[in-house]
């Protein structure tokens, strides 16, 4: 069986550098074609989704949150306040940094570790084991 290391973090790296390819054609298909570049930054797929702005946030939080949550592993809060594309290359960029510095052996034996995730909803907080986290939660 791969480690949860190996499950999850190269994952996300392959992810994130796909997006921010995905991100540069967006802004050059913007620019070549006299789209406003706001149009993209705020569209939705459907109404009640978040704008691309926020979505780019999602998956940063998500890739940098698993390794907090299963390897404990520290990182300061970001504020996701990202709403140009630069703002959304440097937020990748740096979300691709920290999971390069994760240390793989940091994620050894936790797989049966508990991740509580505190929802602050009234249907209370979500607990997983480490592994179960990584494969039902955290990878889309």
């Amino acid at each position: 069986m791969p480690s949860l290391y190996d499950m999850s973090i190269p994952i996300f790296l392959r992810a994130l550098t796909n997006q921010l390819a995905i991100l540069h054609k967006a802004e050059a298909h913007c620019l070549d074609n006299n789209i406003p570049l706001s149009t993209l930054l705020e569209a939705r797929l459907a109404p009640d989704m978040y704008a691309l702005s926020a979505q780019i946030q999602g998956i940063s939080n998500t890739s940098k949150t698993t390794a907090v949550r299963v390897a404990g592993i520290t990182v300061e809060s970001w504020p996701d306040d990202e709403t140009t594309f630069p703002e959304l290359y440097a937020r990748i960029e740096r979300t691709i940094a920290f999971l390069e510095s994760v240390d793989p052996e940091a994620f050894e034996g936790k797989e049966g570790a508990e991740v509580i995730i505190r929802t602050g909803a009234a249907f209370g907080d979500l607990s997983f084991m480490g592994l179960s986290y990584i494969q039902n939660f955290a990878l889309p």
